[in-house]
C-alpha cells in the first residue's frame, strides 16, 4: 500500500483515486467531529461532504503533502462554524428537528461556545484528541510539533474551556 505522503502527492497531481484513499483514511474521524459539533447526523454528513468537495477542488493548494489531515480538518472546522451560525438564524428549535441528537441544549451550547473560544490550533488539537481519538504523538506529526508541546497545549486548552464553563 502507498504511504500517506505519496498518496497526498499523487492527489495533488490530480489522481482521483489517491484523493479517495486519503479521504477514506480520515472519513470516520471527520464525521465524528462534525456530529459532535453539530449534533445532527444530516448536517454532519453535509459538512463532511462540503469539506471533501472543497478539499478536492483546492488540493493543488496543499503546501505540505504530509499535512493533509490537518488541512482537511481545518476546512471541516470552518464548515461546522458556518453551520452553527446558520442554526442561530433558524426559526424552529434545533433539537426539535427530526434526526437531532437530544440533550441539554443550554449545556451543549455552552460547551460549543467554550470550544470555539479557543484558537484555531487549540480547537484542532482538542478535536483530534477528544473526537478523533488521536494521541499527542500523532497530532504532533500532523502539526509538525513535538508531542510534549501538543500535550501542554491540549492541557491549556482544556483548562481554558473548563474556566469558561464554570
Amino acid at each position: 500500500m502507498t504511504d500517506c505522503k505519496e498518496l497526498a502527492y499523487e492527489a495533488k497531481q490530480g489522481n482521483k483515486e489517491a484523493f479517495a484513499e486519503l479521504y477514506k483514511a480520515v472519513y470516520q474521524d471527520m464525521y465524528r467531529f462534525a456530529l459532535y459539533i453539530l449534533k445532527n447526523p444530516e448536517d454532519a454528513q453535509d459538512a463532511v461532504a462540503e469539506t471533501v468537495a472543497d478539499a478536492y477542488a483546492s488540493i493543488t493548494k496543499l503546501r505540505d503533502c504530509e499535512a493533509f489531515k490537518g488541512w482537511i480538518f481545518k476546512i471541516l472546522s470552518n464548515k461546522c462554524k458556518r453551520k452553527l451560525k446558520e442554526y442561530t438564524r433558524k426559526t424552529e428549535p434545533l433539537y426539535d428537528q427530526e434526526g437531532s441528537v437530544p440533550g441539554d441544549l443550554d449545556r451543549d451550547m455552552q460547551v460549543r461556545e467554550a470550544f470555539f473560544s479557543l484558537s484555531d490550533e487549540e480547537r484542532f488539537i482538542v478535536a483530534m484528541q477528544v473526537f478523533g481519538g488521536y494521541r499527542s504523538k500523532e497530532i504532533g506529526l500532523i502539526l509538525h510539533k513535538n508531542h510534549n508541546t501538543v500535550r501542554s497545549r491540549l492541557d491549556r486548552a482544556l483548562k481554558k474551556m473548563e474556566e469558561i464553563l464554570q
